[in-house]
Formats: structure tokens, C-alpha cells, sequence
């Protein structure tokens, strides 16, 4: 068993509080390392233990089922056993559970129940939606819990590693463990930002909102640009929609621009009426975005109360006029 198993709190990652989260450790400055075991070799898993392993921590073992999962484990950790997670807990003095959010709390339970867990042993989890109260019934077991989310979307692949460079994690763990929690994520080339565990379902929601949303709006509007006879939709939308992430990121409501920031009413009602004929599916999305633009662009003071008004009320069906109306 790895010496620091009794309290891998008191290993490496402990022992240094003092960097700043920019810097990362050097190889030189690594004292004794963990043995980390994965209780689902996912697409985040298998690359957050490969990061660890960069860092200089042991892969004890790791657990997964698919062939997705155990191809992923040969790329990204080769010479690592694929075991049942009991054995992996075992193993480990610091268990990464990588598993879907609705799967955690079961998890854990069954870990507790089987009294897989022991005193000392750090469990971190990488949901966005959970903070450590997830972790409760292996805490009471001496479990040391942490929740540490990486704000990024995964492929599985090696270009993740890369990717963690700088990488946000939405952190939250016990005071006397903020030290430990740092230190990892700086170790896996993250920054991390502090969540109070009463903040994690609305921090989760927002980047779920940011993210995933972004990438239906995206294939959304190259569906219509498709429809509309143009060849290479991605290419007319990078620029644009490039130029508006980064205006917004810099300037957020005060870079809204287009007819419903103007006031356009003709213009949107037009494009209600041919959404309504091509995808009403999407018109639902468009009439629900653009009626939370017109709010922001009227608290924000781009769009005036009439023009606000007149707006609202197409968007409410209370006309079907063209755009020269």
C-alpha cells in the first residue's frame, strides 16, 4: 500500500498552499505522490488522470465497462489495470469519481454501505451540479471529499490534457481542505474558482445555459443558413459569431446588436413568419430568445420603452406584419 494511504492529506498536494494557482509545481518540487485510482474511465476521467499522471501521481487502476471506455484507458492511460471500482477504491488514496450526475449519489451510498471507503482517503468528484454533500456518507465513513469541476467540454482524447491549461474548476470542498483542492487543480494545469455548495445547482445551470445552449443555437442557425441555399454556413457564421463571443465576453449587454437591440419590429416580425414556415421548432427558440434580448436591451438602455413595446407585442403574435410594414 502507497506510505501516504493512511492520510493522503498530509502527501503532496497539502504541502503546497503556499503557490499561487498560476503557478504550476515543477517536477523538481514534487514531494511523495498519490496512488489515484478512477471509478469511470470516461471522457473526463480518463483525461483528468492522465493529467495527474503528468503531474507525477501513480494511476493505480481505473474501472469501465464499454469498449469506448477501456480504448480511451489504453490511449490515455496505458499500463493501467481496468478493475472492478472496489478494487480501484482499494488501491487508491485518491479516487476520481467520474460518473453522470444522476449516478453520484447512488455511488457513493454503495461505496459507504460497502464499507469501501476509509479515513483518510480523499474522494473527489467532477459533477457541476453537486458539491461535497454528495460525498456525506463516505465523509462519515473519514472520507475526505471534494468536489472539483472542470469547466470545459471533453473529447476523450490526448488534446484534452492540453486543453486544462488554464482551464477554470468550479471548486468546493471542506475549509481545512481548500489548501489540498487547489493544489490538484493547479497540479492538473487548472484555476481554480471557488462555489459555496449552496451555489452549485445555479453555477451548473449557467454554464450549462452558456455552453450547451450555444451549441444548439450554433447548429440551429447553420440548419436555416443551410435551408436558405448557402453552401458553407460554418464559414459565413465563424466570423460573426466569433467577433460577438468576444464582444460580449468584454462588454456582455452592451455588445448587443441587430434588430431586436434597434427595435426592428418589421424585421422580426418577418422572421417570425418564415420560421413559422420552415422550423417551428426553432421559431419557439427564437421567439424565447429574442424576447430575453429585448429585456436586457431595454434594462441596459439600447432599446426605448416604445420601441420595446411594439417589439414584445410581435413576439406575443398580436401582428403578422411584413418587414416593410
Amino acid at each position: 500500500m502507497n506510505s501516504s494511504s493512511t492520510n493522503p492529506a498530509r502527501g503532496s498536494a497539502a504541502r503546497q498552499p503556499s503557490k499561487k494557482p498560476s503557478e504550476k509545481p515543477r517536477p523538481q518540487d514534487r514531494p511523495a505522490r498519490l496512488a489515484v485510482g478512477v471509478v469511470g474511465a470516461g471522457r473526463v476521467g480518463a483525461v483528468l488522470a492522465a493529467a495527474l499522471r503528468i503531474a507525477g501521481h501513480a494511476i493505480v487502476a481505473a474501472s469501465g465497462v464499454s469498449d469506448a471506455s477501456r480504448r480511451r484507458a489504453e490511449e490515455l492511460l496505458p499500463g493501467v489495470p481496468l478493475l472492478p471500482p472496489q478494487d480501484v477504491i482499494a488501491r487508491a488514496d485518491l479516487v476520481l469519481l467520474t460518473v453522470p450526475d444522476d449516478a453520484l449519489p447512488t455511488l457513493v451510498q454503495g461505496m459507504a454501505d460497502a464499507r469501501a471507503v476509509r479515513p483518510g482517503q480523499l474522494l473527489v468528484h467532477t459533477s457541476g451540479r453537486y458539491g461535497i454533500s454528495v460525498l456525506d456518507p463516505a465523509t462519515r465513513a473519514g472520507a475526505l471529499p471534494l468536489a472539483l469541476h472542470p469547466v470545459m467540454t471533453f473529447t476523450g482524447t490526448g488534446v484534452d490534457v492540453e486543453r486544462l491549461e488554464g482551464c477554470s474548476f468550479g471548486v468546493t470542498a471542506p475549509d481545512q481542505l481548500r489548501a489540498v483542492a487547489e493544489a490538484l487543480v493547479v497540479e492538473m494545469g487548472g484555476e481554480p474558482c471557488w462555489v459555496a455548495e449552496d451555489r452549485r445547482p445555479l453555477y451548473h445551470a449557467a454554464l450549462a445555459h452558456g455552453a450547451n445552449h450555444l451549441v444548439t443555437l450554433v447548429a440551429s442557425a447553420m440548419e436555416l443558413l443551410g435551408r436558405a441555399g448557402v453552401e458553407r454556413p460554418s464559414r459565413m457564421l465563424g466570423p460573426l459569431l466569433g467577433a460577438a463571443l468576444d464582444n460580449s465576453l468584454r462588454s456582455g449587454d452592451l455588445a448587443l446588436t441587430g434588430p431586436v437591440a434597434r427595435g426592428d419590429a418589421g424585421t422580426v416580425a418577418a422572421h417570425v413568419r418564415e420560421l413559422r414556415r420552415v422550423s417551428p421548432e426553432i421559431l419557439s427558440a427564437y421567439v424565447a430568445m429574442a424576447r430575453l434580448t429585448a429585456d436586457r436591451a431595454l434594462a441596459a438602455g439600447l432599446l426605448a420603452p416604445q420601441a420595446a413595446e411594439a417589439l414584445l407585442g410581435v413576439l406575443a403574435g398580436d401582428n403578422d406584419r411584413g418587414d416593410d410594414a
